[in-house]
């Protein structure tokens, strides 16, 4: 580790857990805050990544240190497994020592709390899916029991803060956003193409399906329709994708591009951003459409997108699951430039309070101040 940090008086240690760090918005926001922890003078920065998996896609600074269990976790032996895991954690955490640790996932949050239990360092909670989520009863009872024990929560919206204070009657509850990196055009001018572009996990929540129709009913000549993202959660949508596309006779309007490691010309030469998402929790990929000044349209979620749009000012919220309104919106983008431009000024102009900057030192200072 860099000797300018070292100051045993002042040093503070953080742990970041997580299960992977695959293509995926939780991920990517736990790999952009790694990054401006990694800046701080003093400071020393942990990593456990302890999921079934352990991927890697985002890149994390060569001053973390990172950790992962050392063996392979078998479904064929879940509980066997899960008990090694729970244990792998608590000894790391024990031998880590953190002043503070700040944990990512609705599904994971109670394990990281029942590995720290008893413990004496404080462990800081942040759900990333959409608030009102229900993930069973056996899930939400271990988070109506163990989040209470957090010594905060990190809510992405105001939304979601009013439905866990419901829940989880915890009295240290902050709302705080996303960091929305700023994409990078590497100082080229990138000449802009009659594209329409989302970019997400394919999984049935999105709607994928339902884009690609609405988008070939319109029949706008020249314009294409671009998909950026890869199969997940074992749901194989790509291949009904591909089939739906050919039942279309659409493999010239549509294309899907699968998982990419640098979305950024995708970003940067697309006209419009279309996001057909009915679950979200705060979507990163509207922000940084919006950093590159482009106009999105997006279906107003319980929570997420409308922290980011404000209808017909920097974009448009669409009413849950109005597919004709989403098309009428889409094809009046498409025509109108001015309109494109007018809306992707603003929007790049409002995104600016998500920066990394402003949101990271909102993260370091809610789980290292006096809480």
């Amino acid at each position: 580790m860099d000797d300018r940090r070292f100051d045993t008086i002042n040093m503070k240690i953080i742990c970041l857990l997580i299960p992977s760090l695959h293509a995926g918005g939780m991920e990517r926001v736990m790999s952009e805050l790694a990054w401006y922890f990694s800046d701080k003078p003093n400071l020393e920065l942990h990593i456990i990544l302890y999921g079934h998996k352990r991927d890697i896609f985002y890149s994390v600074p060569d001053n973390i240190s990172l950790h992962k269990p050392d063996f392979e976790f078998k479904n064929s032996k879940r509980f066997y497994y899960s008990l090694r895991t729970l244990w792998f954690l608590r000894w790391e955490l024990k031998s880590i020592n953190p002043d503070s640790v700040l944990s990512f996932g609705e599904y994971w949050n109670s394990f990281v709390l029942i590995a720290s239990l008893g413990l004496k360092f404080p462990v800081f909670i942040s759900d990333r899916c959409q608030p009102d989520k229900n993930l069973g009863y056996f899930q939400e009872f271990l988070r109506r029991c163990l989040y209470p024990k957090s010594r905060g929560v990190i809510a992405q919206t105001e939304k979601a803060k009013e439905i866990y204070s419901r829940q989880f009657k915890h009295n240290n509850i902050k709302v705080i956003g996303n960091p929305i990196r700023s994409v990078n055009s590497n100082g080229k001018n990138t000449v802009k193409e009659n594209i329409v572009l989302t970019v997400s996990r394919l999984i049935k929540t999105k709607n994928h399906d339902e884009l690609i129709k609405l988008f070939v009913r319109i029949n706008k000549p020249g314009w294409k329709l671009v998909i950026v993202g890869g199969d997940a959660q074992k749901q194989d949508i790509m291949h009904n994708l591909q089939c739906l596309i050919k039942s279309l006779n659409a493999e010239d309007k549509v294309i899907l591009e699968g998982n990419q490691s640098d979305v950024d010309p995708y970003f940067l030469k697309s006209k419009i951003f279309a996001f057909t998402s009915s679950s979200e929790g705060f979507p990163n990929v509207i922000g940084e459409a919006q950093s590159v000044g482009l106009p999105v349209i997006s279906f107003n979620c319980v929570a997420g997108p409308s922290e980011m749009i404000e209808d017909g000012y920097n974009g448009f919220l669409i009413p849950l699951f109005d597919y004709e309104s989403f098309k009428s919106k889409l094809e009046l983008l498409m025509d109108d430039a001015v309109l494109r431009e007018r809306l992707g000024s603003v929007a790049r102009e409002s995104i600016q309070k998500y920066s990394v900057n402003r949101i990271g030192e909102q993260f370091y200072n809610f789980i290292l101040g006096d809480n």
